[in-house]
């Protein structure tokens, strides 16, 4: 993992906010798999966020997208916010823009 990333959790009721800190490689791209997979129960909506990204490495974009499907099934709403959300968001899906208008598709 990159040794600045850092992901901060904060759930309210059923929504889980990711703040994604740092850079982000492969290692950084399954340490959010597995915060995904430990914090999804009894969530409705997830947000990540990524403003606090400094760094995407390719690598971990595409670890990142190929092991998204571990959400697959479950009635959960993502979204992707931030500057950063189109980078790491599985094929530009998922994303709010400016936080307010609404695209993003559950799964």
């Amino acid at each position: 993992m990159a040794s600045n990333f850092k992901i901060a959790v904060h759930r309210n009721s059923d929504n889980l906010h990711l703040k994604l800190m740092g850079d982000f490689d492969g290692s950084s791209a399954c340490e959010l798999i597995n915060t995904l997979k430990e914090n999804c129960k009894n969530i409705n909506r997830i947000f990540i966020h990524t403003n606090s990204l400094d760094h995407i490495h390719p690598f971990g974009e595409r670890v990142f997208q190929n092991n998204f499907k571990i959400l697959k099934g479950k009635t959960i709403r993502i979204s992707f916010t931030g500057d950063n959300a189109t980078k790491i968001a599985p094929e530009g899906r998922y994303l709010l823009k400016n936080q307010c208008q609404h695209y993003a598709h559950g799964y």
